[in-house]
């Protein structure tokens, strides 16, 4: 693992019963690098990322990611070193409905008990590099799919965590939005030099990328 690389994964396989999703798996991402994975439906994208996330346990190799191996940890320690270290945006956003926009935005930074000063501090900053100044009071349902979605990205990002992980997270929206929300994560990612690692199907996406991997069954390639 490099000097520089936030995440490192090495030979990493996922099986359910005896069939492989995925083996063989290898590859790093440096800090403050965009790596977007690419691959057929039922490859184990999704997968893939739950591991470098530490929600979801594998069968052989190893994952290093944040300065931790995740294979040492057990469930309560690496629910710890998730609430610090990972930030995740979903496709399907998942902002608590009975919170507000800045509330939502606040949660990581309640559950690492960052004093209340420093958290509206950082919660305004967010907001306003999201573009949702202004809006702190409103309800999810109060707001349209690409405000949601940089609802979670601010929330990905409030705690400035070393490895920011999206799956699918232009899929529920129009092109156009699709392609500001990805203007969006990429440069608030940069300018936390946070690993930001995307899974997705769309090509607009991925081009986006310093690199691109390909996911199969056994095993990923770098396509550029």
């Amino acid at each position: 693992m490099s000097a520089d690389a936030a995440v490192a994964v090495h030979d990493l396989a996922k099986r359910y019963g005896p069939a492989a999703v995925f083996e063989h798996v290898d590859f790093s991402v440096a800090a403050g690098e965009f790596v977007a994975i690419v691959g057929p439906s039922g490859v184990g994208k999704s997968t893939l990322l739950n591991c470098l996330a530490g929600l979801d346990r594998w069968d052989q190799g190893s994952v290093r990611a944040a300065g931790v191996t995740l294979d040492t940890l057990d469930e309560t320690a690496r629910a710890l070193w998730r609430r610090q270290h990972v930030g995740f945006v979903f496709q399907a956003f998942h902002v608590l409905p009975h919170l507000d926009v800045a509330q939502n935005i606040a949660m990581p930074l309640l559950l690492l008990d960052v004093p209340k000063a420093e958290r509206q501090a950082r919660v305004q900053a967010m907001l306003e590099a999201v573009g949702l100044q202004g809006l702190g009071q409103r309800l999810p349902q109060q707001l349209s799919g690409g405000q949601l979605q940089r609802v979670a990205i601010a929330r990905a990002l409030a705690h400035r965590p070393a490895l920011l992980l999206a799956d699918e997270p232009t899929g529920n929206l129009d092109p156009e939005t699709a392609a500001q929300v990805m203007e969006l994560l990429v440069a608030e990612a940069r300018q936390n030099r946070a690993a930001l690692v995307l899974v997705t199907h769309s090509d607009g996406a991925a081009a986006r990328a310093d690199r691109r991997l390909r996911l199969a069954r056994g095993g990923i390639a770098d396509i550029g």
